[in-house]
């Protein structure tokens, strides 16, 4: 699974997204990549499943890169905990995306292979996204 190693700050407050993504919108590294076409929270959990899903599909051929990492904290307090006391322990990390955003780049396959299995990890993801190529 994926945690940073080390943060500034343990504990972050929580943003409002109400923006598109200005930043990893084009393919850098692939022929083909999967692009969000909406917002939301990506665990660590749900990446390494859409991860797992690519990587079998494509039969550990070709070359993978994941373009979001989840650095920011989110805490959690038990249930039935009363009010006060400060905020809960860090629970997960999740990545914050925003529309527009490319998730997964993929090269050395054929395009069918490749579109098959970026939508395989899509269905892992709790985000609407699209199948994206270069233009060759």
């Amino acid at each position: 699974m994926f945690i940073p190693r080390k943060v500034k700050h343990r504990k972050r407050f929580q943003p409002k997204f109400r923006t598109n993504a200005t930043r990893k919108i084009s393919l850098a590294f692939g022929s083909y990549g999967l692009k969000a076409q909406t917002e939301s929270r990506i665990s660590s959990r749900q990446l390494e499943a859409a991860r797992r899903a690519m990587t079998r599909f494509i039969k550990r051929g070709g070359k993978i890169w994941i373009r979001i990492f989840p650095d920011f904290p989110i805490t959690d307090k038990g249930g039935e905990v009363r009010m006060g006391s400060g905020k809960g322990p860090v629970d997960h990390y999740v990545a914050e995306v925003k529309p527009g955003t490319i998730l997964f780049e993929m090269d050395g396959v054929e395009k069918e292979v490749a579109e098959h299995a970026l939508r395989l990890a899509a269905s892992k993801l709790p985000l609407k996204a699209k199948f994206i190529s270069k233009d060759v």
